[in-house]
């Protein structure tokens, strides 16, 4: 077997195995001896088969699937020994009128190569890092939330401005019958306000739809439709009221604190803010990390400059789907994929380049931090260490959940890597602030 490799340019190569009969003919005359011995032919009896017609019946077959193989394994080797970093899976050259009996069988495979390039994080426009923090007005909006949830319904006999009304949605053109509760303050404008207030049970109010309430996604779960249909919704409904309450705000007394926090945990209104102030910059720090990361693999993606083999990629989707495409819907395709494969070989390279692989006494402690995360939410705040070990094994012996927390750990790794070294600048808000800023 000979096979050589020739350089069309820095992106695109031809492999050229030349296979002869020394390589195959062994293993395939092994073969059909074996089909001798336990052919079922009529006429014949088992084993005495005449070795001509075994092999005019399996004789292709046996060499076209050992030579299959024979191609498989050395072009692999091949690939792996010459170093030979392809992108998608070499493309074998269609060859009409392929002769299987010639003294030589001649094959040739198209490679895309993976371009040469440099990465520099250092860009001359540097990249916001944000930090959001939870301002005073926020703190103060979730202790009124907490303080109402915790509190206690007194009944009211006529609807006041701040009461919370429960009762029955109906259109019956429209089939809905919703049962549920609404608080007036989330009710829009005065006008509609005023259709409820000092109503009393039994009573129906005719609202209409369209900006009943203040937050659009709240008319959804009212009328108990679906987001898609009460987007626009445009219609009169009768409101029949079964309940009036007044909602007194819980204490912040000890009893409270314990029951949000655990016993002894918080023993003041101060604490409380402390506790609350944490707890929503934790879970804002991971929209900001998310954010940051976004914006690195953009910045990434757009600034790390270098060509791909475009002609052979789009090839390459063509043939290897499940069902063959037009070369229109595979340029359409890579298109679609262009930036995915783009950023693969950047953050191949950095991690390449910097050592950043997931090692298993890595990913084991990752697990275990990850189910002591999930066994606080149940209460289990200290688990012994030979527990979570037990834990993380079954878990690990997982090939998916493996694959899953990997790849969650390895994205830590990348964004821990760019916080080190990419050049950002910090900017702190409250987060609606961020929202507006990063979502408009």
């Amino acid at each position: 077997m000979n096979i050589t490799k020739e350089q069309i340019d820095n992106l695109n190569a031809v492999v050229k195995i030349a296979i002869t009969k020394d390589d195959y003919q062994d293993k395939v005359d092994g073969i059909l001896k074996d089909y001798k011995k336990s052919a079922n032919i009529p006429g014949f009896r088992k084993g005495h088969v005449p070795m001509g017609l075994i092999k005019k019946q399996y004789g292709k077959a046996v060499l076209v699937d050992e030579v299959n193989k024979l191609l498989q394994d050395n072009l692999n080797k091949y690939l792996t020994e010459e170093k030979l970093d392809v992108l998608g899976n070499p493309l074998p050259k269609q060859q009409d009128d392929f002769d299987w009996d010639a003294e030589t069988l001649d094959f040739e495979f198209e490679l895309g190569l993976a371009p040469e390039f440099d990465v520099n994080l250092k860009g001359k426009k540097a990249i916001t890092q944000y930090k959001i923090v939870a301002d005073d007005k926020m703190i103060d909006e979730q202790i009124e939330r907490i303080s109402k949830q915790y509190g206690k319904l007194v009944s009211q006999d006529v609807v006041g401005v701040d009461n919370e009304i429960s009762g029955t949605f109906s259109n019956e053109a429209e089939e809905i019958e919703n049962s549920t509760t609404i608080e007036l303050d989330k009710i829009k404008t005065k006008k509609n306000k005023g259709l409820f207030t000092g109503k009393k049970v039994g009573d129906v109010v005719t609202v209409k739809t369209k900006g009943l309430f203040e937050e659009d996604y709240l008319l959804s779960s009212a009328l108990g439709i679906d987001r898609e249909k009460a987007e626009g919704l445009d219609i009169e409904v009768n409101f029949t009221i079964s309940a009036i309450n007044q909602r007194e705000a819980a204490e912040l007394n000890q009893e409270l604190f314990d029951k949000l926090f655990g016993e002894g945990k918080v023993t003041s209104e101060e604490e409380m803010r402390t506790k609350i102030k944490e707890d929503a910059e934790g879970q804002f720090a991971q929209q900001a990390e998310q954010k940051l990361l976004n914006d690195v693999t953009e910045h990434l993606i757009d600034n790390t400059k270098f060509d791909l083999p475009a002609e052979f990629l789009t090839k390459w989707i063509q043939m290897t789907g499940e069902t063959e495409l037009t070369e229109e819907e595979a340029t359409e395709e890579y298109s679609k994929s262009e930036k995915g494969l783009r950023y693969q070989l950047i953050e191949g390279k950095i991690i390449k380049d910097n050592d950043l692989q997931v090692q298993f006494d890595e990913l084991k402690e990752f697990a275990k931090g990850f189910i002591k995360t999930q066994m606080a939410q149940f209460g289990q705040l200290d688990p012994a260490e030979e527990e979570l070990d037990s834990i993380a094994a079954r878990i690990l012996s997982n090939q998916d959940e493996v694959k899953r927390l990997s790849e969650q750990l390895m994205s830590k790794k990348m964004l821990d890597f760019f916080k080190e070294n990419a050049n950002l600048k910090t900017k702190e808000l409250s987060y609606e602030d961020f929202v507006k800023e990063v979502y408009g």
